[in-house]
C-alpha cells in the first residue's frame, strides 16, 4: 500500500487505539505494563507518523483530536482482524456450521458405503454440502488435492502415493457373482470352483478407473502365466451387476460390493480359486487440509462409517 511506513507494527496500532480510548498515558502504560515515558516514546512517534497531535489537553484531562477520532475507528478494525488472522483453530460444530465437503470415489465401493457416508453428514451437519466427485484415468485427483479442488479421495492402491497423508478404511475379498440360476452356477457350489473353471467362465471386467485393484486382476494373473477369459468391457461398473442378471457373464469384485447385490438380485457368490491380494481402501488427503477442524471431522466419520459397514 503507497505511502505505509515500513515501521509501522500492530504494537504501534495497540497503543494509538489504547491511547484514543483511554485519553491518559498512564493508563495506557499501566494496562501495557510499560513504562510511561515508553508510551509517551510512542505517542511522539505516531503524531510524527499522522502529522497529527492526536491527543491535547480539554478541561479535564487529555481530549482526542478530530483525527485521531477518526483513527479510533479503523485501528480497532486492524486490532481485530489480526486477532482473527492469528486465532487458534476452533473446534467445527457440525450442527450449526455449514460447509461444503468434495469427496471423489469410484463406484466399485460397497453399495452402502458412500450412501452411508452422505446419511452421516446429513445427519450430523445438516447445513453442510457434500459433493461427491467420480474418478477415472482422465482425473489428476493429486493436482485436484492440492489444488483444493478435491478434500478426499477414497479408493484403494496396493501403494498410495506416499506424500499424502492417509487413513486405511477396511479390506476386502476378493470374490465373484454371477447369475443365480445359469447352468454353471445351478452344478457348481459357492466354494467349488477351480482355476480352470475360473480361467474359461465368460468374465465382465471394468474399464481402467484408477491405478489399482482393477489393474492388478490381470497383472497378478499375468505373472502366473494365467489369462481369464473377459469378453465385455464396461466403463459403468454400477450396471454390472444388472448385466450378471441378464447373461451368463462373471464379475470378479470386492465381496462387499457383492453381498449388497446377492440380497437383492439373482445372483450367486463364489470363492475365487486364486489367491488374488485382498482390496484394500484408504482415504487420501492433502497436508492443505490436514489441521482443519471440519475435515478431521469428516475423515472421522467416514472411518466410524466404514467400521459399522465391516460390523454388519
Amino acid at each position: 500500500m503507497a505511502g505505509l511506513p515500513d515501521h509501522l507494527d500492530i504494537h504501534l496500532i495497540r497503543i494509538l487505539y489504547l491511547l484514543l480510548s483511554e485519553k491518559n498515558v498512564s493508563r495506557v502504560a499501566l494496562k501495557l505494563n510499560q513504562p510511561q515515558p515508553s508510551i509517551s516514546a510512542s505517542l511522539r512517534k505516531l503524531r510524527e507518523l499522522t502529522g497529527d497531535p492526536l491527543l491535547v489537553r480539554g478541561a479535564r484531562g487529555m481530549v482526542p483530536t478530530q483525527h485521531g477520532e477518526s483513527l479510533l475507528k479503523p485501528a480497532k478494525q486492524i486490532l481485530d482482524e489480526t486477532e482473527k488472522l492469528f486465532a487458534q483453530k476452533t473446534a467445527f460444530s457440525p450442527q450449526h456450521e455449514a460447509r461444503t465437503f468434495h469427496i471423489a470415489a469410484p463406484d466399485y465401493l460397497d453399495s452402502q458405503f458412500l450412501p452411508n457416508i452422505v446419511a452421516g453428514v446429513r445427519r450430523e451437519s445438516p447445513r453442510s454440502r457434500v459433493v461427491i466427485h467420480g474418478l477415472g484415468p482422465e482425473i489428476d485427483y493429486l493436482k485436484l488435492l492440492s489444488d483444493g479442488e478435491l478434500d478426499l479421495v477414497i479408493a484403494n492402491w496396493e501403494e498410495p502415493p506416499q506424500h499424502l497423508h492417509m487413513s486405511k478404511l477396511f479390506e476386502d475379498e476378493i470374490a465373484c457373482i454371477m447369475r443365480a440360476d445359469c447352468a454353471y452356477a445351478l452344478r457348481t457350489g459357492p466354494d467349488d470352483m477351480t482355476v480352470e473353471d475360473y480361467l474359461s467362465l465368460p468374465h465382465v471386467a471394468p474399464s481402467q478407473m484408477l491405478a489399482g485393484y482393477f489393474g492388478v486382476i490381470e497383472s497378478f494373473l499375468a505373472r502366473q502365466n494365467l489369462h481369464r477369459n473377459v469378453v465385455v468391457e464396461s466403463a459403468y461398473f454400477g450396471l454390472i451387476p444388472y448385466m450378471l442378471t441378464r447373461s451368463d457373464l462373471v464379475l470378479t469384485t470386492g465381496r462387499q460390493f457383492m453381498r449388497f447385490h446377492e440380497r437383492n438380485l439373482p445372483l450367486k457368490i463364489f470363492t475365487v480359486p486364486i489367491k488374488f491380494p485382498a482390496m484394500r481402501f484408504y482415504q487420501l488427503w492433502h497436508e492443505r487440509v490436514h489441521h482443519a477442524p471440519e475435515h478431521k471431522w469428516l475423515r472421522e466419520l467416514i472411518s466410524g462409517t466404514a467400521k459399522s459397514l465391516l460390523s454388519k
